[in-house]
């Protein structure tokens, strides 16, 4: 696909490698996130690699009442957009979640809320232009409550059945809408983290995501692929199981 790529969070790891692989093929790309030094870097280390075009959006993807004025911004900035990758999230303190209310919420609009918002602009360009490409980075925690992470794996949950709900609405205007759902990847949001045998490196998930967004069929992807296995078997545990299950 050659029209422009957005990408939603895109001083993440996991969206650096996928845009890095958009450079080579020459592609426009329009960055959005927080941080317009960081944002600054990596333009420029996209260009280095053949990026036809790339421009910068600094913006706090979280701030919802903003959204409507960013999308313009984009819209100006990228008209000939053809994708757009959602890539932004955090994994949060599940113990400081349970302590105040506050935080928890403000992990719910950064990791569900916020999303839905970008996500709903982002489809109604795609659906007027009747084409594209809407990818969608959930995470496995979504497909199970677990004791451990409950508020980040609800979030990510309830954005995985948004996503669908999208996929349904947009599939007559010929737009498909790709959920992402990864394992643990060793990136920064997971420092600190002990990485298991299971993990994979940014640069692997983000050539499964591109090749998916570019040549693929699929409506869901687990990244790596057998995790699709792994948690087929963690949802079939009873719950009468699985809450006295340290997980």
């Amino acid at each position: 696909m050659s029209q422009g790529l957005v990408v939603l969070g895109a001083t993440s790891k996991i969206a650096q490698e996928v845009a890095r692989l958009a450079a080579k093929e020459g592609r426009e790309l329009l960055l959005v996130a927080r941080s317009s030094e960081r944002l600054d870097a990596v333009a420029g280390d996209l260009l280095a690699r053949g990026a036809g075009r790339v421009e910068t959006l600094a913006a706090d993807l979280a701030e919802t009442s903003k959204h409507e004025a960013l999308w313009a911004q984009i819209e100006q900035h990228m008209p000939d957009m053809g994708e757009v990758l959602l890539a932004y999230g955090t994994l949060g303190d599940q113990a400081r979640a349970e302590e105040s209310v506050e935080y928890m919420l403000h992990e719910l609009n950064t990791n569900f809320s916020s999303a839905v918002s970008l996500l709903s602009y982002a489809a109604a360009t795609l659906e007027h232009k009747k084409r594209g490409v809407l990818a969608v980075i959930t995470s496995v925690a979504g497909d199970r409550a677990r004791r451990s992470n409950y508020v980040y794996g609800t979030a990510k949950g309830a954005l995985t059945l948004f996503a669908q709900g999208l996929r349904a609405k947009l599939f007559a205007s010929g737009v498909r809408v790709l959920t992402i759902k990864p394992g643990p990847v060793d990136t920064p949001m997971t420092a600190g983290l002990k990485m298991g045998p299971l993990s994979a490196s940014p640069k692997s998930v983000a050539e499964k995501i591109y090749r998916e967004m570019e040549e693929g069929t699929a409506e869901v992807i687990y990244v790596p692929g057998y995790w699709r296995g792994i948690m087929a078997v963690v949802r079939a545990i009873p719950e009468g199981v699985g809450k006295k299950l340290k997980f």
